[in-house]
Protein backbone atom coordinates (compact mmCIF):
# COMPACT_ATOMS: atom_id res chain seq x y z
CA UNK A 1 0.00 0.00 0.00
CA UNK A 2 1.22 3.52 -0.82
CA UNK A 3 2.65 5.37 2.20
CA UNK A 4 0.27 8.34 1.95
CA UNK A 5 -2.68 5.96 1.67
CA UNK A 6 -1.49 4.17 4.82
CA UNK A 7 -1.28 7.49 6.67
CA UNK A 8 -4.77 8.46 5.55
CA UNK A 9 -6.19 5.07 6.56
CA UNK A 10 -4.47 5.25 9.95
CA UNK A 11 -5.79 8.77 10.58
CA UNK A 12 -9.34 7.71 9.67
CA UNK A 13 -9.13 4.68 11.95
CA UNK A 14 -7.87 6.71 14.93
CA UNK A 15 -10.67 9.24 14.47
CA UNK A 16 -13.24 6.46 14.31
CA UNK A 17 -11.99 4.50 17.33
CA UNK A 18 -11.80 7.62 19.50
CA UNK A 19 -15.36 8.52 18.54
CA UNK A 20 -16.55 5.02 19.46
CA UNK A 21 -14.89 5.05 22.89
CA UNK A 22 -15.27 8.68 23.94
CA UNK A 23 -18.57 9.60 22.28
CA UNK A 24 -16.95 12.40 20.28
CA UNK A 25 -14.26 12.19 17.66
CA UNK A 26 -11.40 14.65 17.08
CA UNK A 27 -11.78 17.60 14.75
CA UNK A 28 -8.71 16.49 12.78
CA UNK A 29 -6.08 13.74 12.82
CA UNK A 30 -2.63 13.96 11.23
CA UNK A 31 -0.84 10.60 10.86
CA UNK A 32 2.82 10.36 9.89
CA UNK A 33 4.62 7.12 9.04
CA UNK A 34 8.37 7.67 8.88
CA UNK A 35 10.27 4.44 9.42
CA UNK A 36 10.80 3.38 12.18
CA UNK A 37 8.23 5.73 13.74
CA UNK A 38 4.59 6.57 13.46
CA UNK A 39 3.03 9.66 15.03
CA UNK A 40 -0.64 10.63 15.19
CA UNK A 41 -1.38 14.25 16.08
CA UNK A 42 -4.95 14.74 17.30
CA UNK A 43 -6.65 18.16 17.39
CA UNK A 44 -9.94 19.49 18.76
CA UNK A 45 -10.60 16.44 20.95
CA UNK A 46 -12.61 16.85 24.15
CA UNK A 47 -15.90 15.12 24.91
CA UNK A 48 -18.86 17.02 26.48
CA UNK A 49 -18.39 15.18 29.80
CA UNK A 50 -14.67 16.00 29.83
CA UNK A 51 -15.43 19.62 29.01
CA UNK A 52 -17.67 19.88 32.09
CA UNK A 53 -14.96 18.36 34.28
CA UNK A 54 -12.40 20.80 32.88
CA UNK A 55 -14.60 23.79 33.75
CA UNK A 56 -14.77 22.49 37.34
CA UNK A 57 -10.96 22.17 37.43
CA UNK A 58 -11.11 18.38 37.59
CA UNK A 59 -8.60 17.73 34.80
CA UNK A 60 -6.89 14.99 36.83
CA UNK A 61 -10.04 12.87 36.50
CA UNK A 62 -10.06 13.39 32.74
CA UNK A 63 -6.45 12.19 32.61
CA UNK A 64 -7.27 9.13 34.75
CA UNK A 65 -10.27 8.16 32.59
CA UNK A 66 -8.25 8.52 29.40
CA UNK A 67 -5.37 6.51 30.83
CA UNK A 68 -7.76 3.68 31.71
CA UNK A 69 -9.36 3.67 28.25
CA UNK A 70 -5.98 3.78 26.51
CA UNK A 71 -4.95 0.51 28.16
CA UNK A 72 -7.43 -1.33 25.91
CA UNK A 73 -7.22 1.08 22.97
CA UNK A 74 -3.46 0.55 22.70
CA UNK A 75 -3.88 -3.14 21.89
CA UNK A 76 -6.64 -2.39 19.37
CA UNK A 77 -4.47 0.18 17.59
CA UNK A 78 -1.48 -2.17 17.47
CA UNK A 79 -3.67 -4.96 16.07
CA UNK A 80 -5.08 -2.65 13.39
CA UNK A 81 -1.59 -1.60 12.32
CA UNK A 82 -0.41 -5.19 12.10
CA UNK A 83 -3.43 -6.60 10.24
CA UNK A 84 -4.31 -3.71 7.94
CA UNK A 85 -1.05 -1.83 7.38
CA UNK A 86 1.51 -4.60 8.02
CA UNK A 87 3.23 -2.50 10.68
CA UNK A 88 4.51 -4.23 13.81
CA UNK A 89 5.14 -2.01 16.82
CA UNK A 90 7.61 -2.72 19.59
CA UNK A 91 6.54 0.30 21.64
CA UNK A 92 3.50 2.59 21.87
CA UNK A 93 3.13 5.88 23.76
CA UNK A 94 0.51 8.59 24.11
CA UNK A 95 -0.02 11.97 25.72
CA UNK A 96 -2.71 14.66 25.94
CA UNK A 97 -2.68 18.43 26.24
CA UNK A 98 -6.14 18.97 27.65
CA UNK A 99 -6.00 22.78 27.63
CA UNK A 100 -5.44 22.85 23.87
CA UNK A 101 -7.69 19.80 23.23
CA UNK A 102 -4.82 17.97 21.51
CA UNK A 103 -3.16 14.56 21.76
CA UNK A 104 -0.29 12.53 20.40
CA UNK A 105 0.21 8.81 19.74
CA UNK A 106 3.75 7.53 19.09
CA UNK A 107 4.62 4.09 17.76
CA UNK A 108 8.06 2.52 17.37
CA UNK A 109 8.54 -0.16 14.74
CA UNK A 110 10.89 -3.09 15.10
CA UNK A 111 13.80 -1.76 13.01
CA UNK A 112 16.41 0.65 14.46
CA UNK A 113 16.77 4.38 13.82
CA UNK A 114 18.64 5.57 10.73
CA UNK A 115 20.85 8.32 12.16
CA UNK A 116 21.58 9.92 8.81
CA UNK A 117 17.92 10.31 7.90
CA UNK A 118 17.10 11.62 11.38
CA UNK A 119 19.74 14.35 11.54
CA UNK A 120 18.81 18.03 11.32
CA UNK A 121 20.37 21.45 11.81
CA UNK A 122 21.47 22.33 15.41
CA UNK A 123 20.65 18.81 16.60
CA UNK A 124 23.36 18.82 19.28
CA UNK A 125 22.16 22.17 20.63
CA UNK A 126 18.59 20.85 20.85
CA UNK A 127 19.89 17.81 22.74
CA UNK A 128 21.75 20.08 25.17
CA UNK A 129 18.56 22.04 25.85
CA UNK A 130 16.56 18.86 26.51
CA UNK A 131 19.31 17.64 28.84
CA UNK A 132 18.90 20.88 30.82
CA UNK A 133 15.17 20.12 31.16
CA UNK A 134 15.98 16.59 32.35
CA UNK A 135 18.46 17.86 34.94
CA UNK A 136 15.81 20.16 36.43
CA UNK A 137 13.17 17.41 36.44
CA UNK A 138 15.22 14.38 37.51
CA UNK A 139 18.76 13.83 36.23
CA UNK A 140 20.73 13.92 32.95
CA UNK A 141 19.68 11.09 30.61
CA UNK A 142 22.08 8.24 30.06
CA UNK A 143 21.68 8.85 26.32
CA UNK A 144 19.59 11.03 24.04
CA UNK A 145 18.55 10.71 20.39
CA UNK A 146 16.14 12.59 18.15
CA UNK A 147 14.62 12.41 14.70
CA UNK A 148 13.01 15.09 12.53
CA UNK A 149 10.23 13.08 10.87
CA UNK A 150 9.10 16.05 8.78
CA UNK A 151 9.34 19.86 9.07
CA UNK A 152 6.53 19.84 11.64
CA UNK A 153 7.33 16.80 13.80
CA UNK A 154 10.41 16.24 15.98
CA UNK A 155 10.71 13.20 18.25
CA UNK A 156 13.26 13.10 21.07
CA UNK A 157 14.18 9.93 22.99
CA UNK A 158 15.79 9.95 26.42
CA UNK A 159 17.12 6.81 28.10
CA UNK A 160 17.97 6.18 31.77
CA UNK A 161 16.33 9.26 33.32
CA UNK A 162 14.56 7.81 36.37
CA UNK A 163 15.92 8.66 39.80
CA UNK A 164 15.84 6.26 42.78
CA UNK A 165 12.71 7.69 44.42
CA UNK A 166 10.79 7.40 41.12
CA UNK A 167 11.88 3.79 40.72
CA UNK A 168 10.67 3.10 44.26
CA UNK A 169 7.29 4.73 43.51
CA UNK A 170 6.95 2.50 40.44
CA UNK A 171 7.86 -0.56 42.52
CA UNK A 172 5.16 0.39 45.05
CA UNK A 173 2.52 0.76 42.33
CA UNK A 174 2.24 4.55 42.11
CA UNK A 175 2.84 4.74 38.37
CA UNK A 176 -0.38 6.68 37.67
CA UNK A 177 0.40 9.43 40.18
CA UNK A 178 4.01 9.59 38.98
CA UNK A 179 2.94 9.90 35.34
CA UNK A 180 0.51 12.75 36.05
CA UNK A 181 3.08 14.61 38.16
CA UNK A 182 5.87 14.19 35.61
CA UNK A 183 3.61 15.33 32.75
CA UNK A 184 2.90 18.62 34.49
CA UNK A 185 6.47 19.18 35.65
CA UNK A 186 8.24 18.39 32.38
CA UNK A 187 5.80 20.34 30.23
CA UNK A 188 6.27 23.37 32.46
CA UNK A 189 10.04 23.03 32.13
CA UNK A 190 9.81 22.53 28.37
CA UNK A 191 7.77 25.71 28.18
CA UNK A 192 10.55 27.56 30.02
CA UNK A 193 13.07 26.37 27.44
CA UNK A 194 10.84 26.92 24.40
CA UNK A 195 12.51 30.22 23.33
CA UNK A 196 15.92 28.52 23.12
CA UNK A 197 14.48 25.50 21.31
CA UNK A 198 12.69 27.74 18.80
CA UNK A 199 15.96 29.53 18.06
CA UNK A 200 17.82 26.29 17.37
CA UNK A 201 14.95 24.74 15.40
CA UNK A 202 14.18 27.93 13.46
CA UNK A 203 10.50 27.26 14.10
CA UNK A 204 7.75 28.00 16.58
CA UNK A 205 6.85 25.18 18.99
CA UNK A 206 3.12 24.74 18.49
CA UNK A 207 2.74 21.87 20.95
CA UNK A 208 4.81 19.56 23.15
CA UNK A 209 4.01 16.05 24.32
CA UNK A 210 5.83 13.80 26.81
CA UNK A 211 5.46 10.10 27.59
CA UNK A 212 7.37 7.35 29.39
CA UNK A 213 8.00 3.64 29.50
CA UNK A 214 8.98 3.10 33.12
CA UNK A 215 9.97 -0.54 32.60
CA UNK A 216 12.49 0.46 29.90
CA UNK A 217 13.44 3.69 31.72
CA UNK A 218 12.76 5.60 28.51
CA UNK A 219 11.02 8.89 27.78
CA UNK A 220 9.68 10.41 24.56
CA UNK A 221 9.20 14.07 23.75
CA UNK A 222 7.36 15.10 20.58
CA UNK A 223 7.45 18.72 19.44
CA UNK A 224 4.94 19.94 16.87
CA UNK A 225 6.60 22.78 14.97
CA UNK A 226 5.60 25.67 12.77
CA UNK A 227 8.63 26.54 10.60
CA UNK A 228 9.53 30.23 10.37
CA UNK A 229 9.73 30.09 6.59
Amino acid sequence: MDLRKKEKELGSYIGRILREHFGKGPGSVFATISHPYITVYIKDFLSPMEDKLMTKEQSKYVEKIRDMLMQSLTEEIKAFLKINLEINLNEFYYDWNLDSHTGMFIGVMESPMDEQECSYRNQDEVHDEIIKVSIKAEKPPGSIDSCMLNPRTLVIIRNEILISVEKEMIHLGFTEALTIAKRKLEKRLLNEHTPQLETYLEAKVENAFVSWNFELDKSWVVLILKPNS
